[in-house]
């Protein structure tokens, strides 16, 4: 049917799709959103577009996504009104943890709840009305390393620092292709365009990969790693800058201590000793140690690649040693600490509480928490696993772990067999929440409010960006505030009370707090009165009002007259510019110290593991698995758009041409992949672009199993990598399942009369 274009209408929007958190101007008739350009006038995007965002309506429309609540009913999903759905919810959930007790029930969060404004929202709030330590989040299967080490060294997970990419002059990356996802813990719209504009004005730019990426296609230097060595090869580089008397840590010498400590922790670390296990030979080591020293600014920045590796900490922990060391920790042009308008205002330099490791641990394998959670590897065996406190109830927002988690053919099992009562937030039936006894589907982005509470807080650039619904709510749908706040209220036998009553809640605790400290702008007045002060259409909008004029921006309830609140956001649609990034040491150190904490105890335990790899012997054909990132992709929950659907989108096996003719490969045929959790059978895409020894498989696919309804995905499935791991390789500090540098064997598919085995 054609448009009617008399009635278009353009709206801004903020994208919700990856992490560059870009601004969008949306084309609308009527009710539906017919294009998606950048938006110009976007203080931080300022008009780049990645295909994810040009692609917003036809994600926004998917005929595949759920439009009522689905309830079990005689073993069937079955369409059902909102009201059946929390009903449900209500009467057998509690009953379940009356009976069991708080730790069964199991909460799991994906990753696309920290691309919305609910999922920023509520989920500390559900996790407080269940009262359960049994939270497993995708942190477990990508930046929870990070966390662990800024914990250690600054007192808080979440204080990470980010390069400085406009004002650096030398950036050396790790495990990280931002041309494809554009950018991971560092939100940087046109994240291309910033390294780009990097090599223009001078500056170097180095890329540490096992694969040729678009990234390191950019690069000044290129180095192909062996998969899983950056902890090594980080560690010789520390080495260097102390045997050779580069360390000079500036400013922040006052702030700093374990220094000694650390130059005698990497004493074994030599870049002669490193150098056949990296596969980077020690000149260049050496190289890259004072390069970094002598560069007038630089950044170190590890990501997934990195991360999701068998010393994925100790490499984090590395990452901010060499910047700390080099001086280039908190100062402009290497990496700082943003600071955005919803977080804690400033306060005066003083001693925290710090951060502590395994506060408690899995009740199956004894796996210790990281940040209050436990890693989502664990997940099956912790429901399927007789015993108390066995999981016997489990929701599930906005997470597929069947696909994302290692040997999600286990999972499925304990999934179908395990539970009493499942209940999943999710537009979609995908391999997980088919096994709920509630799905609950939120509305597509058009239909909903946008802040980056997350994002903003690892920003290049501080800024703040709000956008309300570009389209109104459709007959029928809930808005996610809505149905998250009444599933806090199902759960907390509170069932039909109104679900501002949540955010009413939290908003008194929050005040309550605020007018108690000394240090706030509202210290002694009257909560009543400040709650009433709040605007805003919604619950989520007067919290977010609130956290705007507490924060450090903020009005403070007058103090400052010309300070953020929600009405002066909404009075820029585009945004409000707060200026580049500065020093932030020592406000930002929540350490028992007061100081940074360069050789923390939790990392010096684990250093020996990290010795013990410069012996490791390595066959001369041996093959490990790497993962890969694609630009028109995002784990598994953009593969049902037809538009991103093909191109280099697509699950192959990526492997070098000689190891392809070693095994007897050729382009486009069928090889059988092994490894501890199983075989997989995949099509080779033979490529120079990935190292010898190393074969690469995309994430997020495998959309085979029965019971889905996403056609785009289903008529393309791929096979699941993570179904090759079994899901006992994990990092122990983080607990973050090893996904990278994972040793397989690569087969062509057995035929009679053939037995061709390579690993």
């Amino acid at each position: 049917m054609p448009h009617d274009s008399s009635s278009s209408r353009t709206a801004p929007r903020i994208c919700p799709l990856c992490e560059a958190t870009c601004g969008l101007v949306l084309t609308i008739e009527g009710t539906r959103v017919t294009g998606a350009r950048g938006d110009r006038d976007d203080v931080f995007s300022k008009g780049f577009i990645c295909p994810k965002g040009a692609s917003f309506g036809g994600l926004d429309e998917d005929p595949d996504r759920l439009r009522t609540p689905l309830v079990r009913k005689n073993g069937v999903l079955t369409e059902a009104s909102w009201d059946e759905a929390f009903d449900a919810i209500a009467r057998t959930l509690p009953a379940v943890l009356s009976e069991h007790g708080p730790h069964a029930a199991g909460v799991v969060l994906g990753n696309p709840n920290v691309h919305t404004m609910a999922g920023a929202l509520y989920p500390s709030a559900l996790l407080g009305a269940l009262r359960t330590r049994a939270l497993f989040t995708a942190s477990t299967l990508d930046q929870m390393p990070k966390h662990v080490s800024s914990g250690l060294l600054f007192g808080d997970p979440n204080t990470i620092p980010v390069p400085d990419l406009d004002r650096t002059d030398h950036l050396l990356l790790l495990g990280a292709n931002p041309l494809d996802s554009n950018g991971s813990l560092c939100t940087a719209p046109d994240f291309p365009g910033r390294l780009r504009a990097l090599r223009r004005r001078g500056g170097t730019l180095t890329v540490v990969d096992p694969r040729r990426t678009r990234t390191a296609r950019l690069a000044d230097r290129h180095l192909a790693i062996r998969p899983g060595t950056d902890a090594l090869l980080l560690a010789a580089m520390t080495h260097v800058l102390f045997e050779e008397k580069l360390a000079d840590p500036g400013t922040l010498t006052e702030h700093l201590q374990g220094t000694d400590e650390v130059a005698e922790a990497v004493r074994d670390f030599t870049p002669e000793a490193v150098a056949a296990a990296c596969d980077v030979d020690a000149a260049t080591i050496r190289t890259l140690a004072r390069e970094l020293a002598a560069a007038p600014t630089a950044a170190v920045y590890g990501r997934i690649g990195s991360c999701t590796v068998e010393h994925g900490t100790l490499a984090s922990w590395l990452v901010d040693v060499l910047n700390i060391l080099t001086g280039n920790l908190d100062r402009p042009g290497g990496a700082l600490f943003p600071l955005s308008a919803t977080a804690r205002a400033p306060r005066p330099a003083a001693p925290g509480r710090g951060f502590a490791l395994g506060r408690w641990t899995s009740r199956v394998s004894g796996h210790p928490e990281a940040k209050g959670e436990l890693p989502i590897s664990a997940l099956a065996e912790e429901i399927a696993t007789p015993g108390q406190d066995r999981i016997r109830a489990l929701i599930v927002l906005a997470a597929n772990p069947v696909l994302s988690a290692p040997d999600g053919d286990r999972l499925d099992r304990a999934l179908a067999d395990g539970l009493d009562f499942m209940v999943s937030v999710d537009p979609y039936l995908n391999e997980t929440s088919r096994h709920a006894d509630v799905v609950l589907p939120p509305p597509p982005p058009s239909q909903s409010a946008h802040f980056d509470f997350a994002f903003n807080a690892l920003a290049v650039r501080n800024q703040v960006r709000y956008t309300r619904p570009a389209v109104p709510l459709e007959p029928g749908r809930m808005d996610e505030s809505e149905i998250l706040a009444r599933l806090v209220l199902a759960v907390s036998g509170m069932h039909g009370a109104e679900p501002e009553a949540v955010d009413g809640m939290i908003i008194e605790r929050a005040l309550g707090k605020a007018v108690a400290d000394p240090l706030s702008p509202v210290h002694g007045r009257d909560p009543a009165a400040l709650a009433a002060a709040l605007t805003g259409r919604t619950g989520p909008e007067r919290r977010l009002d609130l956290m705007l004029r507490l924060g450090p921006y903020g009005e403070g309830f007058g103090t400052d007259p010309e300070g953020l609140t929600l009405d002066r956001l909404l009075d820029h649609p585009h945004g409000t510019d707060l200026g580049p990034l500065a020093p932030r040491v020592p406000e930002v150190l929540t350490t028992r110290s007061g100081r940074v904490e360069l050789f923390p105890a939790p990392i010096a335990a684990d250093l020996p593991r990290l010795r013990r790899a410069l012996d490791t012997r390595r066959e001369p054909d041996a093959l490990v698995l790497i993962g890969r990132r694609h630009l028109r992709s995002n784990n598994s929950w953009m593969h049902n758009v037809a538009s991103l659907a093909g191109g280099s989108n697509i699950c192959t096996l990526q492997m070098h041409p000689e190891d392809a003719a070693r095994i007897g490969l050729a382009d486009g045929a069928d090889a059988t992949v092994t490894a501890d959790g199983g075989a997989l059978t995949v099509p080779v895409e033979i490529t120079d672009g990935v190292r010898t020894g190393v074969v690469s498989l995309p994430h997020g696919w495998g959309h085979d199993r029965p019971g889905t309804r996403m056609a785009v995905a289903a008529a393309r499935p791929g096979v699941n990598v993570n179904q090759l791991l079994d899901g006992s390789r994990l990092d122990p500090l983080s607990g973050t399942a090893v996904l990278n540098g994972v040793p397989v064997t690569v087969t062509v598919p057995a035929r009679a009369g053939t037995d061709r085995n390579h690993t």
